[in-house]
């Protein structure tokens, strides 16, 4: 199907839409809540990716300082931080795959 049938078929499937006549598709997502994690945990997931406290730190987007409070249990990450930690805990590559850390 060339570009001008798609889009008449898009702006026809519109009009009937617009009478009534066709059910639109409907897609619905939903967000993981956030995860929480322990000194150790995130010590751990900082482990498996090979990075430093400074290296981990700048990956994340805080200090080094911040990175020593999470592990020592003195602090914990939130919002960001905590999406952050479970997509590195599910793919230690993560930095690396996404292009945030070059190799």
């Amino acid at each position: 199907m060339g570009i001008y049938e798609e889009i008449k078929l898009g702006l026809e499937q519109a009009i009937e839409y617009e009478k009534g006549n066709l059910k639109a598709k409907k897609t619905t997502l939903s967000v993981l809540p956030l995860e929480s994690f322990t000194s150790k945990e995130i010590k751990e997931i900082r482990n498996n990716t090979g990075l430093t406290q400074a290296l981990f730190a700048k990956y994340m987007g805080v200090s080094v300082k911040t990175v020593e409070a999470w592990e020592s249990g003195k602090n914990h990450p939130e919002g960001a931080a905590r999406r952050m930690l479970s997509l590195t805990r599910k793919d230690p590559d993560f930095p690396v795959a996404s292009g945030i850390i070059e190799q």
